[in-house]
């Protein structure tokens, strides 16, 4: 099993610090590099000051050379899909090739509030996403998409030039056992989960692998990731990071503290060679 480990930097920084943050996660050897997508804090109280991910994921994309970089992960509702997938795939070739895509069917009621965006209740909103998802991989993939649904209409559309990746990494993010999982089953390349406790997550991959087999496809295909914030003992982080890849996590992704993102990466990057030791 080959575990990847990543670094992201949420919300709560300056742009130098950012600068910074992505030269450190290239430097120390983190096999990719991560932002969110939000337009309002989420951790904190909603004045603090968040940039754009995307416009961001084009800075990671000219600011490294060798770490992949993604948005952990983009919500559906924010943007129509043909638009976030020219936005992957512009942000694919500047990387030459290093976008991870993550993609969510959305959550945060504020946002959406203050915005006059439309959230909706559970069951639309993953219809909407399906659609979404849909949509993106035709447009990565086929010549003219058309795609005539309940919540998009595509017709004809050309997308050109496709991504420098084929496939380029799809990642799915979300818990949800009856839709979103479902969802990762037919599509996903890595699904993410976030959370607290670490049993839900054995208990959402079982779900997921009950899904897979469902629909015929093997889930080893699948790769599995998790966005952790670590305490502070050494030896206790070891042991976190170690139970994660014991249930099944193939990609960790540690959440910087933030303020003082940049030390705490340093923190993060000093404790890599032992998590590179667990498997």
């Amino acid at each position: 099993m080959t575990l990847r480990y990543g670094l992201k930097l949420s919300q709560r920084a300056s742009m130098a610090e950012y600068r910074e943050f992505w030269q450190l996660t290239e430097d120390a050897g983190f096999d990719h590099a991560w932002v969110m997508d939000h337009f309002a804090t989420i951790d904190h109280d909603e004045e603090g000051d968040i940039f754009e991910a995307w416009t961001l994921q084009a800075a990671m994309a000219v600011a490294t050379s060798r770490v992949r970089i993604g948005c952990m992960v983009s919500g559906n509702t924010y943007r129509h899909p043909a638009e976030i997938a020219k936005m992957a795939v512009t942000v694919d070739h500047l990387s030459g090739g290093r976008l991870e895509f993550g993609f969510g069917a959305g959550w945060n009621v504020y946002e959406h509030d203050a915005m006059g965006l439309e959230l909706g209740a559970p069951g639309p909103r993953l219809d909407r996403f399906a659609e979404a998802v849909t949509i993106v991989k035709s447009l990565w993939n086929d010549e003219r998409t058309t795609v005539t649904g309940e919540h998009y209409a595509v017709t004809d559309l050309v997308a050109e030039p496709k991504p420098v990746q084929q496939p380029l990494p799809f990642w799915v993010g979300g818990s949800g056992r009856r839709r979103t999982l479902r969802i990762v089953a037919e599509h996903a390349d890595v699904w993410n989960w976030t959370g607290a406790d670490l049993a839900d997550f054995t208990d959402a991959s079982a779900t997921l692998d009950a899904h897979c087999a469902s629909i015929g496809r093997d889930p080893a295909e699948i790769r599995r990731s998790v966005q952790l914030r670590l305490p502070d003992g050494e030896d206790e982080c070891v042991r976190l990071v170690a139970d994660t890849v014991a249930r099944g996590a193939t990609e960790i992704i540690f959440i910087a503290r933030t303020p003082g993102p940049v030390a705490d990466g340093e923190r993060l990057a000093a404790m890599l060679p032992r998590f590179r030791e667990l498997g």
